[in-house]
């Protein structure tokens, strides 16, 4: 059986998916707002199945592979931090990024609630979903 990649590069740096039907570039640098998102998700699911900690250093993207790994520096005053996109979202026109409330924190931008970040990928995830073990009966 031949095995299929998950994702490939092209010249210009950009990984392009192929696990899903219709193929998504992603650059390996970007630029554009971030906001955070905290006491309403906490507890819940996130879109890799991991349940949602606002403490934790994660955030949510659209579209880069669940699991990726990312340098997030906020612009306005370079903190930068190392996380992992575990959810999907904002889904607010305009924004890039939603960040935890831990991360959000960290980078200094929970008064403003929004910022500019530069988001640096360091490793590309494996857009898996985290499976959860059926409850012993």
């Amino acid at each position: 059986m031949k095995k299929v990649k998950s994702s490939t590069k092209n010249k210009r740096n950009e990984v392009i998916n192929l696990s899903k039907s219709k193929r998504v570039k992603h650059r390996k640098l970007m630029v554009g707002v971030s906001s955070f998102y905290a006491e309403d998700f906490h507890g819940k699911l996130t879109a890799n199945g991991e349940v949602y900690d606002m403490y934790g250093l994660t955030a949510a993207h659209k579209t880069l592979p669940l699991n990726t790994i990312c340098r997030v520096t906020n612009t306005s005053n370079d903190n930068s931090l190392i996380l992992r996109i575990n959810d999907r979202g904002p889904y607010i026109k305009g924004r890039i990024l939603d960040c935890s409330y831990g991360a959000a924190k960290k980078l200094d931008f929970i008064q403003q609630g929004t910022t500019e970040v530069k988001i640096e990928v360091i490793e590309w995830g494996d857009d898996k979903y985290m499976q959860h073990r059926a409850s012993p009966k």
